[in-house]
């Protein structure tokens, strides 16, 4: 009989802890940027767009109580001499838009939708020339028999994006039995279509052996893949398994870790720890990112990526396998998704049938896409040259 006291104590145990993780407070609504649009007039940029929010749950309702859009600036100088005023406007399927702009509490009913309409207008003549991103950071209440969440979402709207490089400027760089192309973007975020953006950037330099590499977190972005630590409820395994792991890895803080344990459960992560330590016992390292799934090498916890994501935490992007099959079919070459560091290390995570692995292996050590605030997201590689 004590033989199996064993057993089901740590079943009991396991199915208590998943059982904790699922049924915490969470909210079923989900915000969606769409239908941004920029209109330059004299002395002034205006941007357009529109929040949808949606509840996909089939009974819940939930209601958003407050609703505000704080406009962050970006560019490469002083921006102080710009002023910015913001406008937002609900626009219900069910009641009359209020002119004063107010947002009046509002419930979002199971299975329907709402959005807001949101201007945002940058006064400041020529120094208008210095902004090129608008960083539009929502935060919005979420009230319902969840409790009370605060939630804050930020998407970043291109105002200026760089031409495309023409082929007989193209400053390739030479590298080990291939050239190398960087290729500088405007800053990548869920408004934009992955396919589209190395089309845009990269469709008039290709030729027949080319390979078009995009980092993963570029990726995960367009994807919509981060969120604010905010957003993160850190429970007691992620603030204990946390404190194991080396002060510069992305799993080193208690939010870093809550969001692998959001993807992969808690019961998997404490089994990476507890076989990851034993593996390390016997010589073998890495064992814990092996065990608890490729996501948890993927995650970058704040700082870990370029502004304004640097103050977020950046999932590995989904589906890579058949996003590689699609841009390739679509421009013609081999296409990859690649995560890249300073120190020489190269992860091809996913690549199109009979894309030549090794070659992206000697051509992105060097890392020429840089770790920095390049905006360098894609680097196109040519065999044969160098």
């Amino acid at each position: 009989m004590s033989l199996l006291i064993a057993p089901l104590a740590l079943g009991a145990g396991v199915a208590w802890l998943e059982a904790r993780h699922r049924l915490r407070p969470a909210s079923p609504l989900r915000l969606m940027a769409r239908d941004w649009t920029i209109t330059s007039l004299a002395g002034v940029l205006r941007v357009d767009g529109v929040l949808e929010i949606s509840n996909p749950h089939s009974r819940m309702e939930v209601f958003v109580p407050e609703l505000r859009v704080d406009p962050t600036l970006l560019g490469k100088a002083d921006l102080s001499g710009l002023t910015v005023t913001t406008r937002i406007q609900a626009d219900h399927p069910d009641e009359e838009t209020r002119a004063d702009g107010y947002w009046a509490a509002y419930i979002v009913k199971g299975r329907k939708t709402t959005r807001a309409r949101v201007t945002i207008e940058i006064r400041g003549g020529a120094a208008l020339e210095l902004v090129d991103t608008l960083w539009v950071d929502v935060q919005w209440i979420n009230y319902g028999p969840f409790g009370r969440l605060s939630r804050r979402q930020g998407v970043p709207v291109p105002l200026r994006c760089p031409d495309p490089l023409p082929a007989d400027q193209a400053p390739w760089q030479s590298g080990e039995g291939c050239s190398v192309l960087p290729l500088k973007t405007h800053l990548l975020g869920p408004l934009d279509d992955p396919i589209e953006v190395l089309r845009r950037y990269a469709a008039p330099l290709l030729q027949p052996g080319d390979v078009l590499t995009i980092g993963e977190t570029p990726l995960a972005v367009i994807q919509g893949r981060y969120q604010h630590p905010s957003e993160v409820e850190p429970g007691m395994v992620a603030r204990l398994a946390c404190r194991v792991f080396h002060p510069t890895s992305s799993l080193a803080t208690a939010c870093g870790m809550q969001t692998l344990i959001d993807v992969v459960g808690p019961t998997r992560v404490i089994a990476a720890w507890i076989g990851g330590l034993l593996m390390k016992l016997v010589s073998i390292p890495g064992g814990f990112y092996r065990l608890a799934g490729d996501q948890a090498r993927l995650i970058d916890d704040i700082t870990g990526t370029t502004p304004p994501y640097d103050q977020t935490i950046v999932l590995g992007p989904e589906r890579s396998a058949s996003f590689c099959a699609e841009a390739s079919a679509a421009l013609g070459v081999d296409v990859a998704i690649v995560d890249v560091n300073d120190l020489g290390r190269v992860k091809v995570l996913a690549s199109s049938s009979g894309c030549d692995e090794p070659l992206l292996q000697r051509a992105l050590k060097p890392n020429p896409a840089g770790n920095a605030n390049q905006r360098t997201p894609l680097v196109l590689v040519r065999p044969g040259r160098g």
